[in-house]
């Protein structure tokens, strides 16, 4: 079973609907107890770094993730539940992350339009597993105001770009983030969903 993260924050129903179309249990479930027994779990999110921090910190699901990561199981985070798992963020202050990639969350550059919102292309930097089939230069929908970096390039899996180059896909052993929504990028979306249900 695949848990997905009800902490507040969120559009849920279609990451947990996608999934379902492409064959894989999903249950959305707000009790950090249930992720313990969970086979994969995905962290989504739409919103405030701070909010989100303090949902997940105050729910026990902040301690709850992390024991889960130890465990080796698939985590994939989606959009700001990507940006959760770095180690801080710049987003109206300076706040603490996850940590369980290292590496900050950083402003878009002012001479964009923000939030980044609409199709762009990912540039492949390596290979991985949630990226099997997708093709160099593929687009993917995106809506955010803040951007991965991380401190280690071998971390980073695609890049997009919008005014600067930015980690659009990371990965770390386990530890998997898109600061794209999936469940919003049509086929291609869907794919890297199931590569993910697969790895599950």
């Amino acid at each position: 079973m695949i848990i997905i993260i009800d902490y507040g924050m969120g559009n849920l129903r279609s990451v947990q609907k996608s999934l379902e179309r492409n064959g894989f249990n999903a249950l959305i479930s707000s009790d950090p107890d249930k992720v313990k027994d969970a086979a994969g779990l995905i962290l989504p999110g739409v919103g405030a770094f701070a909010d989100a921090m303090d949902n997940l910190i105050n729910s026990g699901m902040a301690e709850a993730i992390k024991e889960f990561v130890k465990t080796g199981k698939p985590f994939l985070g989606i959009c700001l539940g990507m940006q959760l798992m770095l180690t801080t963020s710049e987003e109206n202050g300076w706040y603490q992350g996850l940590d369980l990639i290292q590496g900050e969350v950083l402003k878009l550059p002012t001479s964009v339009k923000v939030p980044h919102m609409g199709w762009n292309t990912l540039k492949l930097t390596k290979e991985h597993p949630l990226i099997k089939g997708i093709e160099d230069g593929s687009y993917f929908y995106f809506v955010h105001s803040y951007y991965v970096s991380t401190a280690n390039d071998d971390d980073t899996v695609a890049l997009s770009h919008y005014g600067i180059d930015f980690c659009a896909l990371m990965a770390k052993d386990n530890i998997m983030g898109v600061q794209f929504h999936p469940e919003k990028s049509s086929l291609l979306g869907q794919v890297i969903l199931k590569n993910f249900g697969r790895m599950v």
